[in-house]
């Protein structure tokens, strides 16, 4: 279902969700098939007075840029975290809302929203901040995904909050939220230009072979990071990040 945004028709957003599909994974189907399975069981029989459906929802927003022309890029590292998040959880992507792709869903008992903005990546807040104040969602349940120069490539990092590090997305979400900085992000390392390339240059970039497969090592990490941080609490999940893993570990 598509929901007509005040000032945007919803013909215009139809033919943003098919302009702009979610972007192809090469995830192990035997990796993922045991969460999904349990989590869509979850989500199936959960009944209107369950505790799922009195918990505040999370917002979880990946950062990047619309159209063909960035899909695959490392700016937009956030997008792909999200489909993926979206395709083990079973969470269709498949609404609009607030200049953004959308969808409902649950995980393990938790209520979630995914969202990427379909504003452009410096001004993400506008997005952001609307679907935030129309859901009245805490700022502490507000998980943004967004790619980082200053992590190595496909290093994942978690903090509870923090400010914006440069990042233009950043930049635009925490002033759409009145300056609250108090909300999880969780950063993917793309790693530092190589010589003196320029770094606006270098984030619109594809992933060569190599750095693609090291990257969907890095999405299974980041899809189970967020289902213990909704599920266990940011304290656990940060520490099953910042622990070295192999794919052994995440099967």
């Amino acid at each position: 279902m598509v929901i007509t945004i005040p000032g945007h028709s919803s013909s215009a957003l139809a033919a943003a969700i098919l302009r702009f599909p979610a972007t192809h994974r090469r995830f192990s189907t035997r990796l993922m098939a045991k969460k999904r399975f349990s989590t869509k069981a979850t989500a199936a029989g959960a009944p209107a007075d369950s505790p799922a459906s009195k918990t505040k929802p999370w917002l979880i927003v990946g950062l990047g840029n619309p159209g063909k022309k960035y899909n695959g890029t490392r700016h937009n590292v956030g997008f792909e975290m999200v489909d993926a998040i979206a395709e083990s959880e079973g969470i269709s992507m498949n609404s609009a809302s607030y200049k953004s792709l959308f969808g409902k869903g649950l995980i393990g008992n938790v209520p979630v929203m995914l969202a990427k903005p379909q504003t452009f990546m410096n001004v993400s807040g506008e997005s952001v901040g609307g679907l935030v104040s129309y859901y009245k969602i805490p700022a502490q349940q507000v998980l943004v995904i967004y790619d980082d120069l200053d992590l190595p490539f496909s290093k994942l990092r978690l903090l509870p909050k923090g400010g914006h590090g440069g990042h233009n997305g950043m930049k635009s979400i925490i002033s759409h939220l009145k300056g609250s900085r108090e909300f999880p992000r969780l950063r993917i390392g793309i790693g530092r230009p190589p010589g003196k390339m320029d770094p606006a240059n270098f984030v619109l970039r594809p992933f060569n072979k190599k750095e693609r497969e090291e990257l969907d090592f890095t999405f299974q990490t980041g899809v189970e990071a967020v289902r213990i941080l909704l599920t266990e609490g940011i304290n656990k999940s940060a520490t099953f990040v910042n622990t070295p893993k192999t794919l052994e570990h995440l099967g």
